[in-house]
């Protein structure tokens, strides 16, 4: 018999991979969304008609709305990965961010309970490396003591802490992925890979001028999300309830990631300069850009507190779990990134000449 799995967060970039992975292990799969006049589906536009996949309405803030669904779903495995998951933005909304993140996570638990699956229903919980924060040692692992430096850390660490609980009290198969920075092509506009990425196809395109970041020296252990969502599913087919990191084990600057974007564009950059007067210069390219800044440092990309250091340790992942990390190398990422955003920017360069052409034409009475 097939399984049936409910997704937070479903239309979210590791919640339309996994729901992809999820449909080809012959899985019913069921997701929440919210309610919204503006559609945000487009990552999961592909599956809707699906007959194994299936949407329902609810939000973290509701607790009757996520009992309603657990209850009508009856899950054997529910995966939380909905959460206001941007660290800048925690700091402008503390409260929707703990709201959310926090008491979120103890919501889908309570549900779970009330609906009397805490026996049968197996629970993924989306953790992450910002837990770290200000981190105490390099590279991190289950072991290494949270010290965290933001308010979506500080709610993602009640998260942690309240599955854990919830483990040990309840006995219920309830289990935290700490997760490590994790990309694809369908990462959010407004993280910074994708910003890059994007900046990437539109300099080298002629449609902006200049790429304004924070700060460069930060490093991050990134990986691709679509073999990320592999290991959440792999820790709910463990033999018992444990908690895991999910990182590459391979460490990178912005700097760097940056670097190599622009290189995959046939762009080269020298930086120059230090701290806030950084700048990425062209120095090999297309003419009418050598030469110039196409990179900057901006004040206002710096946070309040800064977390510049993550490095995951996935030994326990691979020996326990059987996961490759290096599946997707860091070169391939940014190589399937840029090259999406290229051809993204270019599609949408076309159809909006298409629509001004129509407009002029309209004006002028050629078409009706």
């Amino acid at each position: 018999m097939s399984k049936t799995a409910l997704i937070t967060g479903v239309t979210g970039q590791d919640g339309s991979y996994l729901s992809e992975f999820l449909l080809e292990k012959g899985y019913d799969v069921h997701g929440i969304i919210r309610r919204s006049s503006v559609d945000f589906r487009e990552r999961i536009a592909h599956l809707e008609g699906h007959p194994h996949f299936h949407l329902h309405y609810g939000h973290m803030g509701d607790s009757m709305s996520l009992i309603k669904v657990v209850d009508k779903v009856r899950p054997d495995e529910i995966y939380n990965l909905a959460a206001q998951s941007h660290v800048q933005v925690s700091f402008d909304s503390p409260e929707f961010t703990a709201d959310v993140d926090a008491t979120g996570v103890l919501r889908v638990l309570e549900a779970v309970r009330a609906c009397h699956l805490e026996k049968t229903c197996r629970i993924y919980q989306a953790s992450t490396s910002e837990l770290y924060g200000k981190v105490e040692e390099v590279p991190q692992n289950e072991n290494t003591p949270f010290h965290p430096y933001s308010p979506y850390a500080v709610a993602k660490l009640y998260g942690y802490w309240i599955v854990k609980e919830y483990r040990e009290a309840y006995d219920m198969f309830c289990c935290s992925g700490i997760l490590f920075n994790h990309e694809s092509e369908r990462r959010g506009e407004t993280f910074v890979t994708r910003k890059i990425t994007l900046a990437v196809a539109r300099i080298s395109q002629g449609l902006q001028d200049c790429l304004y970041l924070g700060n460069l020296d930060s490093l991050r252990d990134w990986g691709y999300a679509k073999d990320y969502v592999e290991c959440m599913w792999l820790i709910l087919q463990n033999d018992k309830p444990e908690d895991f990191v999910i990182a590459t084990g391979v460490q990178h600057s912005v700097r760097e990631f940056t670097e190599l974007a622009f290189r995959h564009a046939g762009i080269e950059l020298k930086f120059e300069g230090k701290g806030i007067d950084e700048k990425g210069i062209c120095v090999k390219g297309p003419e009418k850009l050598v030469g110039k800044t196409l990179v900057a440092v901006s004040k206002d990309f710096y946070r309040p507190t800064d977390v510049v250091n993550l490095w995951g340790d996935p030994t326990k992942a691979k020996a326990k779990l059987g996961w490759d990390p290096a599946k997707t190398s860091f070169e391939q990422l940014v190589k399937l990134m840029v090259e999406h955003d290229i051809a993204k920017v270019a599609s949408e360069g076309a159809a909006a000449k298409v629509r001004t052409n129509l407009a002029e034409y309209l004006e002028k009475g050629i078409v009706k």
